[in-house]
């Protein structure tokens, strides 16, 4: 499978990304009637039960963000193509201003909740595609059930095989997945406070996060010319 980014990313930004994915679920679920922008699979679950209850109108809501989030997989596949990387080449900076000003958008204007739901799974697509590891730790940046997983997986590691790196590991996960509910949390908390003027925040996030790559990337060529 190609990938976009093929550098690892430091511990603040991977927190900082997994707090983004939180709140762009709370943010669509609160502020738009219930419907994921990351998590697909409740809304593969919701539709169905709208479907069987005979709530068709309700079940078709949870539709066009679950294609959105499949065209922006599908877009992200082919940015990690060489083609796209001698063209852009830096794709994860793209996916990242994409998503800061997509998100700027949504939070500026009064858009139909449609519009809104569909923009944010796209670009949430595009960076659960792009940024999958924090050091040597893999994680998912938008959903957090994998990341449960393997958070147990290092906790059993790390007490029954008495494994230092399983409990740096441990560390890691646990601060993905609070980093993920703390997300969600003021996510929520804004939406609710705030409406659609909420979305700024993970705009903003996603600059700081692009910045910090940046600021890194710059760093280790620099590391890389002394070297040489």
């Amino acid at each position: 499978m190609a990938t976009i980014r093929h550098h690892p990313e430091a511990l603040g930004v991977g927190f900082l990304l997994s707090a983004v994915g939180g709140y762009l679920d709370a943010y669509t679920y609160v502020g738009y009637g219930g419907v994921f922008a990351n998590a697909q699979t409740g809304n593969v679950v919701l539709l169905a039960i709208g479907l069987i209850r005979g709530e068709f109108a309700e079940a078709l809501r949870h539709v066009p963000p679950l294609l959105s989030f499949l065209v922006g997989l599908g877009v992200a596949e082919s940015l990690a193509r060489p083609w796209a990387r001698r063209a852009l080449r830096r794709p994860a900076r793209v996916v990242l201003g994409a998503e800061a000003l997509v998100l700027a958008v949504v939070a500026a204007l009064a858009l139909p909740g449609t519009v809104v739901t569909v923009a944010v799974a796209f670009v949430a697509a595009l960076q659960v595609s792009t940024f999958k590891k924090v050091g040597d730790v893999p994680y998912n940046a938008t959903v957090t059930t994998g990341n449960l997983r393997s958070l147990v997986a290092e906790f059993a590691s790390w007490v029954a095989d008495r494994a230092p790196e399983a409990r740096r590991r441990f560390g890691v996960l646990a601060g993905i997945v609070g980093s993920f509910a703390g997300g969600a949390a003021l996510g929520a908390a804004l939406t609710l406070t705030t409406d659609r003027l909420a979305g700024f925040v993970p705009a903003v996030a996603a600059l700081v996060a692009l910045t910090a790559i940046a600021v890194e990337t710059r760093r280790r060529e620099r590391a890389s010319e002394t070297d040489g």
